[in-house]
């Protein structure tokens, strides 16, 4: 029986060439002297040797002749004594017959691309959802209203963070007295949201809810925003599958955009112009529909929305700051002859949404996000119809989206970002979370774990968000970097504490007196965890893993089911059919 080859985790190669998960996984020709190979015991069989003949094992040596115990000199009639036979042995026991694997249900092609697009990971209870939905399109719809959607264990997790519901005053206070810092409270927040996308059942307002916290991005390090950070996420969450100009308007007027883009110190007598300039560039129109008078006036627009920074942290609208007389910006005009500038700032920020180029803009990245890197002109163009007949709401584009034969042609193209990979990882391996007790809990520490694997979510320091292209997220030192954290997960390695791991050997559907071919235990691994039937390349990838044949025969004492599993699932994990979505 071939060995296990390697006992460590794949770092280097991705799977998606044949002859490069050879090389990854150990196989191929080697230089310089071939391995050797060890011999296995077949009647004492947890031991191993080099070879047959040098194995210390006292029945794989010629029987002593008593003579005194001088050694072996054979028989007497010259010849050298065999072995009994192992068939005799009666610590001997015969290999089952393999059972041929009871295949668990699979979603459907559509069930599945759906799901790997609106949802942080397809898993065998997310197929049971949208089963019991009335199948991937039922579910799609009732996602659509979260607030008729149960999630008991998504609400739990702000209990987890008392921090996360107090007001600025309080957080700056607590940092003064170095209770707990500032920035705690951010890192918080961002391991809230991850623990959401992973367990809640709302998956959708989930995945719209990192969108537009990636399009109208406060960086979660911007000084002076700890204190409204959180606020403003919830507030997102809150309006991410409503109408896109009520949630401009929320953003824009915001604490946390004012403070990030300084506009929570902007006068009538100093106007400052980032917030103003973002809002059109970044958050609206975008460049080449604007000049840099609509930018001053913009920001004229913006003045009053004032934050005391570092002293009482109060936010309020100021109308003794706010610039007054005639404004225009593209199209839009107002006298602006009130000193309380709140209502012409709403009408300002709808005329942005509803602008045609608005609604190019936000359903290109809508179709970035959700179809490919490069979707066609006409699919965007649908799209922005749809946007602008229903009045800027965010629902109909998305159920338009789902419903083009370029969203059903694009399975598999978007490669996942470095923390959806994360969070499909712990939903594909079904760990259980406990409470945090310590920094070193699993649900503190898997900040630090999309850390290492290359991006904490609402970090990009810069105000355009993080990119949702394919290219920015697909450097080597990005796949080594998944690859080393599925295998630490693989094998329940890290993290540790606070984290149930289902026993490794679980994931073998054998018990005594029963086996299973290895080509066998793939599809039911792959069927696990990537919710799709083992293709060739994942077959072959999982053979060179392991040195073993597709015939193979597991059973519950085989190598591979006693410590060989790590290797196996993170062979699966590491492939392009969890890379991608």
């Amino acid at each position: 029986m071939p060995p296990l080859l390697q006992s460590t985790p794949p770092t280097s190669t991705p799977l998606s060439d044949p002859l490069s998960a050879r090389a990854l996984a150990g196989g191929g020709k080697t230089k310089g002297k071939a391995k050797r190979k060890f011999h296995r015991c077949r009647v004492h069989t947890s031991h191993t040797c080099w070879k047959a003949t040098t194995c210390k094992h006292r029945l794989h040596k010629p029987a002593k002749q008593d003579d005194g115990g001088k050694g072996n000199q054979g028989n007497q009639n010259g010849n050298q004594t065999k072995p009994p036979s192992t068939t005799k042995n009666p610590t001997t026991t015969s290999t089952p017959t393999p059972t041929p694997l009871a295949p668990s249900p699979l979603p459907s092609a559509f069930g599945l691309h759906l799901g790997s697009r609106f949802s942080y990971g397809v898993t065998p209870q997310l197929h049971q959802e949208m089963e019991a939905a009335g199948g991937p399109q039922a579910w799609f719809t009732a996602q659509l209203s979260p607030a008729g959607i149960p999630d008991p264990v998504g609400d739990q997790f702000l209990t987890w963070w008392p921090s996360l519901d107090l007001d600025a005053p309080t957080i700056w206070q607590r940092d003064q007295a170095q209770v707990e810092p500032a920035w705690e409270v951010m890192a918080d927040y961002q391991r809230w949201c991850l623990l959401r996308r992973i367990w809640s059942s709302r998956q959708v307002l989930e995945q719209m809810t990192e969108f537009f916290e990636n399009h109208l991005h406060v960086p979660v390090h911007d000084d002076g925003v700890f204190g409204f950070r959180a606020s403003y996420g919830r507030l997102i969450r809150s309006l991410a599958l409503g109408r896109f100009d009520q949630l401009l308007t929320a953003a824009i007027t915001h604490p946390a955009m004012g403070i990030s883009l300084d506009n929570a110190s902007s006068t009538k007598r100093a106007p400052n112009e980032n917030l103003g300039r973002e809002l059109l560039e970044l958050h609206t129109v975008g460049r080449g529909n604007y000049t840099e008078d609509d930018v001053k006036a913009s920001a004229r627009i913006l003045t009053g929305y004032r934050v005391q920074m570092w002293s009482t942290w109060r936010d309020w609208y100021d109308t003794a700051s706010h610039w007054t007389g005639p404004v225009q910006v593209m199209g839009f005009s107002h006298p602006n002859t009130d000193p309380d500038g709140r209502a012409v700032a709403t009408a300002y920020l709808s005329y942005l949404a509803h602008h045609p180029a608005t609604a190019a803009r936000l359903c290109r990245k809508l179709a970035v996000r959700f179809v490919s890197d490069d979707p066609s002109p006409a699919l965007v163009d649908h799209l922005a119809q749809v946007y602008l007949a229903a009045d800027t709401a965010i629902a109909p584009v998305l159920q338009a989206l789902v419903a083009l034969p370029e969203f059903a042609a694009s399975a598999g193209a978007k490669v996942r970002t470095p923390t959806d990979d994360v969070v499909a990882t712990w939903r594909a391996l079904g760990v259980q979370l406990a409470r945090p007790t310590g920094n070193d809990s699993a649900a503190n520490a898997i900040l630090w774990q999309t850390s290492t694997v290359g991006a904490e979510p609402q970090s990009w320091p810069r105000p355009d968000g993080p990119p949702e292209r394919g290219a920015a997220w697909s450097s080597a030192s990005r796949i080594l970097a998944s690859f080393q954290m599925h295998y630490a997960m693989a094998g329940t390695w890290w993290p540790k504490q606070d984290l149930t791991y289902r026993p490794l050997a679980s994931w073998a559907p054998v018990t005594t007196g029963t086996s299973i071919r290895f080509d066998d235990l793939v599809e039911h691994l792959s069927r696990e965890l990537l919710c799709r039937s083992a293709s060739a390349r994942v077959q072959e990838a999982a053979r060179l893993q392991t040195g073993l044949t597709a015939a193979t025969v597991i059973t519950p004492t085989h190598a591979l089911v006693r410590w060989g599993m790590p290797g196996l699932i993170a062979t699966l994990l590491d492939s392009p059919e969890h890379l991608t979505r």
